[in-house]
């Protein structure tokens, strides 16, 4: 390979990382107020009006209410929680996840203080007015109690039909060094269901 093919990849390469790093990702929380051409508007929860570029190749997912017993053991959950008594978590939401999505638990931003754990159920308990799951996830295990009235929810595939103004979106957009905001999967509501993230 002559030496200006190699400085060529070199700065290709330099600039793909750069791009990269540029982009930071940021959750989007908030109501659709109106759809210019592949561009969302929305009014996040803090007020603020943001435009999102939509790609060409889209993901839709809608949220669908299930049941707490319709949880199996083994299946991949996601839950945002908020500290409880004896080291266990209060659900505030659970929601199924895709393979895909990286498990264990982090600080999460739903509410202050809350943390999402994504993992494997290991088990399930339901009793009179008690009902808890245990998750395991690499490196560890956390027991979490769902309350009656916590939403659980599955997303089954949506169209871009399903963006209507006054639904709600969970967006985990990508944001550029100018500010651009852009997103390649969009989770929104449908018949009264939020996205609980």
């Amino acid at each position: 390979m002559k030496l200006r093919q190699v400085v060529g990849l070199l700065v290709g390469i330099v600039l793909v990382v750069a791009v990269a790093q540029a982009q930071t990702n940021v959750r989007v929380r908030g109501n659709i107020v109106g759809i210019d051409g592949k561009v969302l508007l929305v009014k996040s929860r803090d007020g603020k009006d943001l435009k999102i570029e939509l790609a060409d190749n889209l993901t839709v997912a809608v949220a669908k209410t299930i049941r707490f017993d319709d949880i199996k053991q083994g299946d991949y959950v996601g839950s945002t929680t908020t500290p409880g008594p004896d080291e266990t978590h209060v659900a505030v939401e659970v929601h199924y996840l895709a393979p895909t999505v990286p498990e264990g638990q982090i600080p999460w931003d739903l509410q202050p203080g809350s943390t999402m754990t994504n993992a494997n159920v290991a088990s399930i308990v339901i009793g009179t007015g008690k009902r808890e799951l245990t998750l395991q996830y690499k490196g560890g295990t956390q027991k979490i109690v769902v309350p009656e009235g916590v939403p659980i929810v599955r997303t089954v595939p949506g169209t871009r039909a399903d963006l209507v103004v006054g639904e709600y979106v969970f967006i985990g957009a990508q944001a550029a060094s100018d500010g651009t905001l852009s997103a390649a999967r969009v989770q929104v509501s449908k018949d009264g269901v939020k996205p609980p993230q």
